[in-house]
């Protein structure tokens, strides 16, 4: 569940969060960096730079992910997000009427 400071991370450091949690989780399955970055079909450096960084391409991303066997978390990336009240489902269903 999100909280006040969630809401107010600034991109930066939310990509170096990312790429500390893709670190500890590599560390927990027991893999090297060597290991992950064949596993995952990405260059060494790439995944260095992931981990000191943040800064990794999508795809590339995407190619940890599934390695290391969490893509199911890819799913709710920009997923429609749950309504807050009524009037944004009454305000939704006006807007499917006029398409």
């Amino acid at each position: 569940m999100s909280n006040l400071f969630d809401i107010q991370k600034l991109p930066g450091e939310m990509l170096q969060e990312v790429a500390a949690r893709e670190k500890a989780l590599r560390k927990k399955k027991g893999f090297s960096q060597e290991e992950l970055a064949r596993k995952a079909r990405v260059s060494l450096g790439s995944l260095r730079r992931f981990e000191q960084t943040g800064r990794i391409s999508f795809e590339s991303l995407v190619a940890i992910s599934f390695a290391l066997g969490c893509e199911n978390e890819l799913e709710g990336l920009f997923a429609k997000p749950a309504y807050a009240s009524i009037q944004e489902v009454i305000d939704d269903a006006k807007k499917a009427q006029h398409h």
